[in-house]
Order: structure tokens, then sequence, then C-alpha cells
């Protein structure tokens, strides 16, 4: 699997670099920005993420503009619906609005902090992206 993991607070990109290893190859960018930079670079090498973590609240550009972007770059490169990659937004936001913004733009999931291990174990095989 691979996973790109856009956070800009060190503590919590630490954590999810960690979580996240046991399951592939990861990198890490610092805000929305790089996200779609990663993104667009991943799709030019032919070497696609996975699943892409979205904090909501970063400098530069936030989770909810790089998602809107990345879900019109897959759009614009004709990437079938199953085969977009799969976004969590991550949050310590917990406004509905934030919630219902992230699907509405797409995002695939939505996790608020702290994260909650299990339960992203179960998303991640829910997307199938591990195994049983």
């Amino acid at each position: 699997m691979r996973v790109l993991i856009a956070e800009d607070d060190f503590a919590s990109r630490k954590f999810m670099l960690r979580f996240f290893e046991k399951y592939g190859e990861c990198d890490i960018t610092v805000d929305g920005k790089e996200a779609v930079e990663a993104f667009t670079m991943s799709l030019e090498m032919d070497e696609p993420y996975d699943l892409i973590c979205l904090d909501i609240m970063m400098p530069e550009m936030d989770g909810h503009q790089a998602l809107k972007m990345i879900r019109k770059i897959e759009e614009e490169n004709n990437i079938s619906e199953e085969n977009k990659v799969k976004i969590v937004m991550t949050t310590a936001l917990s406004e509905t609005r934030h919630v219902t913004k992230a699907f509405e733009n797409g995002c695939t999931a939505y996790a608020g902090k702290p994260i909650n291990q299990e339960k992203l174990v179960a998303m991640l095989k829910k997307f199938n992206l591990i195994e049983e």
C-alpha cells in the first residue's frame, strides 16, 4: 500500500507514520499544496497512492482545498471511480459543517483526532487496503 500523509502537526505526523509504516510505503507532506504536488507526481510516475490522509487545518492550502484539487485531477485524468485514491480527512475539529463539507468534496472517510487505531484498521480493511 502507498500512503500519503498530509499533516502539519509534528506529533500527529509521527503517529500516522508509525501506524502506516507497518502496511506499506509512506510519504509525508506538511501542507495541502505539497500534498497535491505529491499526488500529481505519483500519477506522472505511474505509482499512484492507495490512501491519502489529509488534515483539514493546514497552512498554505487546507485539506478541503487539497481534496477538491485531487478529485479534479483524477477527473481530468479519467480515473474511474473504483481506481480513485481513498482519502481520509483527519481533524481535531468535530463540527458537523467540516464533516459535511469533506464528504461533499469527495472524501472517502473522516477520522477525528486523536485517531482511534482500531477504527483506522477497520477502515483500511473495509477499503480492501489491508488483509483481514
